[in-house]
């Protein structure tokens, strides 16, 4: 089963959340499954886990409380967005084992430029030497998921330092941008796009094989 890739250029967060809403809600068991690449207008969104943390020191940007897992984090230009709208009941894994695919698929991304990345089970995401350079967080209903990585590549990095990114104190973001001169912001994104897909589609031949 074919996976359908939009490309959305960049876009407003909550249009694209309420579309991703809308989506999952109105889709049943023949649902082509879908990926969205895109980027955002500068905002802070806030997960579902709230406790304890610290909103943003700058009033400038919005805040959009929203229905994703985890905390509080930044998007903005220059930030590549990938939205993973999938059945998993079809592809039959958890959720948990698609965090891994997405994990993968930015190492494996960041690899292939030299950039050697690592995760941490407790924290998911991508990390360069403590410094975190992409994030994930997701949406189930109906084992039918939304939301999904962000991976900052050529951004205006300031907005952090007003919050606790993903709820950590003192936790430092980088970018690879700052890591090598060699990636653009297009390329990045359809490098990504290509090994998550690889990922994906390898998953249901083998269902349908």
């Amino acid at each position: 089963m074919a996976f359908i890739v939009r490309r959305l250029g960049i876009t407003d967060y909550h249009t694209a959340w309420r579309d991703m809403q809308a989506f999952t809600a109105s889709r049943d068991e023949l649902t082509l499954d879908e990926v969205w690449l895109t980027e955002h207008h500068p905002i802070y969104t806030l997960g579902l886990n709230r406790k304890g943390v610290m909103l943003p020191r700058r009033s400038d940007i919005g805040l959009i409380e929203v229905d994703r897992g985890g905390k509080i984090t930044y998007h903005g230009p220059g930030q590549v967005i990938t939205y993973l709208l999938i059945d998993l009941n079809r592809l039959k894994i958890n959720v948990r084992q698609l965090v891994t695919i997405m994990e993968k698929a930015i190492l494996k991304m960041l690899s292939k430029h030299g950039i050697e990345g690592n995760t941490t089970p407790d924290a998911p995401g991508v990390y360069i030497m403590e410094k975190k350079i992409a994030s994930l967080g997701l949406r189930l209903k109906n084992m039918c998921c939304y939301h999904g990585l962000s991976l900052n590549v050529n951004m205006d990095l300031t907005p952090f330092d007003s919050i606790d990114p993903c709820g950590y104190k003192d936790m430092k973001v980088t970018q690879i941008s700052d890591l090598t001169a060699n990636l653009k912001f297009e390329e990045a994104g359809e490098q990504l796009l290509f090994e998550l897909l690889q990922s994906l589609e390898s998953l249901d031949k083998r269902i349908n094989a």
